[in-house]
Parts: C-alpha cells; sequence; structure tokens
C-alpha cells in the first residue's frame, strides 16, 4: 500500500504544485499555476464535460446488472453456462475487445447491418437504402457509442457482485413472503431490493468512479477524436504526450476530486443511516 498507492498519491499532489522536467527530475515550486492552466483551458472544460456525460451509463448498467443476477441466480440447468457467457468479456482484454468492437461499430460493420436489416424489415427506408452511421467518428454519438461498449465490457462484472449479495439472502425470508402471499414484484422490491442495498452502494460508487476514470475505453476506440475526450485522458495527454507532469497532476486531481464529491453523495443516499 505503502509504495504503489500512498507514495504515489503522495508525490502526484506534491507534482500538481510544482513545474516538473523529466530530463534530470528538475522541481520548480509554482504555487497554483498548473490548476490556473486548466481552469482556463477549453479542453478540458471539455474533458471533464464528457466525463460527466459518461456517469449516463452507471443506472443502465446496475439495472441491468441486476436484473441479470436475478436471472441466473434461478436454480435451473445450464445456469452455471450463462454466468460463465456474462462474465467472458470482463475478462476479455481491452485491447482484444476494442478491435472486435471497432468492426461492430464501422461503416459495414455489424451493427449496421443489422438495422439496415430491421428497417428493410419494416420498410421504414427504399430497399437500396442502407444504414452508414459512423459510430465513433459522429461527435454527437461517438460518446454513446463508447457506452454501449462499456456496459457489454461491465455488465458481466457487476452481475457477479450481486449474484454474491443476492445469494447472502436467507431462503427462509423469501420463503415466508410467498406463504404470506408476495408475488414476485413484491418480493423483488420489499425483500431483494433492501437487503442487498450494501451491494448497491458498492456497485454504484464502483461504476461511478469508473465513468469518471474512463480512459482506455476511449484510447482503444476513437484515440480522444470525435468529442470524446475525457478527463482522464487529458491527464494522459498531458503526462505523456505534451510531457507536462505538473498539469496532469493538478487535472488528476480534479477528477479525484469529482470522485470524492460523487462518492460521499453516494452514501449520504445509499448508506445505512
Amino acid at each position: 500500500m505503502g509504495v504503489f498507492v500512498f507514495w504515489p498519491v503522495g508525490f502526484n499532489t506534491y507534482l500538481a504544485f510544482n513545474h516538473y522536467e523529466i530530463a534530470g527530475g528538475a522541481v520548480e515550486w509554482n504555487n497554483f499555476d498548473n490548476f490556473r492552466r486548466i481552469w482556463e483551458e477549453d479542453l478540458f472544460h471539455q474533458a471533464v464535460k464528457n466525463s460527466l456525460l459518461f456517469l449516463l451509463v452507471v443506472p443502465f448498467i446496475q439495472l441491468l446488472s441486476l436484473l441479470i443476477a436475478k436471472l441466473v441466480n434461478n436454480k435451473m440447468p445450464g445456469m452455471t453456462f450463462f454466468r460463465a457467457v456474462y462474465y467472458i468479456p470482463v475478462i476479455t482484454a481491452i485491447s482484444i475487445a476494442g478491435i472486435v468492437w471497432q468492426f461492430v461499430f464501422k461503416y459495414d460493420g455489424m451493427l449496421n447491418s443489422f438495422l439496415s436489416t430491421i428497417v428493410h424489415l419494416f420498410h421504414i427506408f427504399p430497399q437500396d437504402k442502407v444504414v452508414d452511421i459512423d459510430w465513433l467518428g459522429d461527435p454527437d454519438i461517438a460518446m454513446y457509442s463508447i457506452m454501449i461498449f462499456t456496459l457489454w465490457k461491465g455488465l458481466g462484472y457487476y452481475m457477479v457482485l450481486y449474484l454474491a449479495g443476492l445469494q447472502a439472502i436467507p431462503a427462509e425470508v423469501e420463503e415466508a413472503a410467498i406463504l404470506d402471499g408476495a408475488n414476485a414484484w413484491e418480493r423483488f422490491w420489499k425483500i431483494t431490493i433492501p437487503m442487498v442495498k450494501p451491494t448497491i452502494l458498492l456497485c454504484t460508487m464502483l461504476s461511478t468512479i469508473g465513468a469518471l476514470k474512463v480512459f482506455l475505453e476511449v484510447l482503444v476506440l476513437t484515440d480522444g477524436k470525435a468529442e470524446t475526450y475525457t478527463a482522464l485522458y487529458y491527464v494522459y495527454d498531458q503526462a505523456f504526450r505534451n510531457y507536462d507532469f505538473g498539469v496532469a497532476a493538478a487535472a488528476g486531481l480534479v477528477v479525484t476530486f469529482f470522485c470524492m464529491i460523487l462518492a460521499a453523495i453516494q452514501f449520504r443516499f445509499f448508506g445505512d443511516k
């Protein structure tokens, strides 16, 4: 923890208030100049807006993963297989998954072909008309395309966490509710949700922080182009392309600040009273 967490966090905080030269390791104290630079830079404002926009994926991934966990928690033949299938994207390297999804999102890719089939089936467009949406190049939809990829990639991870929470619910509670005449919806809303509330808090907080820190998905799919420039991509760009580690450290602290605020809000509303 000291080597891989506390020292990097402390050194990053120190760099945020300094101008750091990588050649020779020269450090020059500059107070709040790094924070003033990112405050005045429109690119960083756009990056923060994109990262906050990415929070839209959080409720969808939580709801779907909880529903899937509820589904695969049933004791039916083949459920172990489905649990493994849903988890495969989690253990797939993001570089490989990104290459696959680039083929899905390209002009003549699977998604446009599927949509073309649908619109022809229902005669929405003429037969010679094909769907040719630029999913990763159109500034209006590129960010939402990355959200779809993130949803697919992380669904199995949160499903496993919710599955653990569901399996911790005593069977006697469910059986007693059935005997009292509670239907499936009432059992889900009045028993399942309250008893997995700690898991909901954990998963919501993890997915919120993950959404604010989205970086690899942007790197492998768009390389920061087409209005998909996020806050953590800005940190990477400043540090490893511009070699301005002070500005990168300051931007990293701002991202951490946003994460802490949202985590505190979630603890306030989902935590135990």
